[in-house]
């Protein structure tokens, strides 16, 4: 792979320079009050990326699937129902989770290409009079697929059935990139992980809890140790961790905060949008169709491509990869094989987003595709010349 060519996987994404820079830091005393003046900013700004006024946020040292695990175990009892739509590769995965972690859970299977079953949610919800359901899970945008669900229609469905079940929702690949709002949609487990929206490396996991979810923490008797964010709490209280925390990326993530809130969230939402349409229109322009059923639940932050029956869409992640030294994804689970995904998320212009197209026409020709090159990144052209980018002072 060339360090020169830019990443065009959902997460990791491109790394700005800057972000770099603040991760790289000399060794400080993480248990001196010179770490508090790193954590807390990094907290308080996660908040407001949340858009919320009171989520407790807590940052562990992990990745998206230990802010699951955070979520499970702190809120959780042995034998506890939670309700799950299987969508995709990553809402299979949480279900999993909490198979393992000797959960029952009720799951609504639903085509990959879908958004979540909220209707379907309401109905099971309204009929649960026992209320034996104590949480419900949410993917807000499933990476395997390209598919953003709407939270808010959730949310409706356990207020419309007055049901007191927690509102978990995984925002890794929406998160600092898609409109997300905790406070107004009722939020009361938000997980993501430091290498998507917010252009780190991987290696944070970040959560948020309402006020519900930490009253939930009291009562909650499955195990947890590394991820109990009670023992968390306590350690922030003294400017500290209950262990030793990666200090280089809490000050890489205060940073990214402070470069998210000065571009303005709404400009970050529209900045991942514009582009998401230009990469639409290059699929449309190559006569292939996404993974996504309808454009109501089209992700802004990847586009999971379909590729004809019989041709095999990892070909031209591998040949990207060693012929261009470019990284594309592959589909995963049921769709393995069957889409290559293109993220288009974090740090990332259109220049970029063109390069990618580019290359992603080359591979599709070299493997004998009917593809015209420069179809997908004429149509892609045309859409960003109508709809440029508005001019930001402290752009990314």
């Amino acid at each position: 792979m060339s360090f020169q060519n830019p990443v065009f996987i959902p997460g990791p994404t491109n790394i700005p320079e800057s972000l770099r820079k603040a991760c790289d830091m000399p060794t400080i005393d993480h248990r001196s009050p010179l770490f508090g003046q790193i954590l807390h900013p990094a907290r308080e700004g996660v908040r407001h990326v949340l858009k919320s006024a009171s989520a407790e946020v807590f940052i562990f040292p992990s990745t998206g699937t230990g802010g699951w695990e955070t979520a499970l175990t702190n809120t959780l009892s042995p034998g506890d129902t939670v309700l799950a739509a299987r969508n995709g590769m990553f809402s299979h995965r949480w279900i999993d989770m909490c198979q393992r972690h000797g959960l029952t859970v009720e799951v609504v299977e639903t085509p990959w290409g879908e958004g979540l079953p909220a209707q379907r949610y309401a109905e099971i919800l309204a009929a649960d009079k026992s209320r034996r359901i104590k949480a419900v899970l949410a993917t807000h945008n499933e990476t395997a697929t390209g598919v953003r669900s709407d939270i808010a229609a959730v949310r409706r469905a356990l207020d419309e059935a007055d049901h007191p079940a927690l509102l978990f929702v995984d925002g890794v690949s929406s998160i600092a990139s898609m409109d997300f709002r905790f406070d107004d949609w009722g939020v009361d487990c938000a997980v993501t992980g430091s290498q998507k929206g917010f252009m780190l490396p991987p290696g944070l996991a970040i959560v948020g809890f309402s006020e519900k979810a930490m009253a939930a923490t009291k009562t909650a008797k499955l195990p947890r140790t590394f991820f109990d964010v009670t023992d968390m709490a306590k350690g922030y209280a003294n400017n500290a961790y209950p262990y030793t925390p990666a200090v280089g990326l809490l000050n890489g993530l205060n940073e990214s905060c402070r470069m998210l809130l000065d571009e303005g969230l709404e400009n970050v939402f529209a900045r991942h949008h514009r582009i998401a349409e230009g990469v639409r229109a290059a699929v449309r322009a190559w006569g292939l169709e996404l993974c996504a059923a309808s454009p109501e639940v089209y992700s802004d932050t990847v586009s999971a491509i379909r590729t004809p029956e019989g041709f095999n869409a990892t070909d031209i992640v591998s040949h990207a990869a060693q012929t261009y030294g470019v990284a594309f994804g592959t589909g995963l689970g049921e769709v393995a094989g069957k889409v290559f995904r293109i993220g288009h998320l974090g740090s990332l212009t259109d220049v970029m987003t063109l390069s990618g197209l580019a290359c992603a026409e080359m591979c599709m020709k070299d493997l004998g595709l009917d593809i015209a090159l420069g179809s997908g990144v004429a149509a892609a052209q045309d859409f960003y010349r109508a709809n440029p980018a508005l001019a930001r002072k402290e752009a990314a």
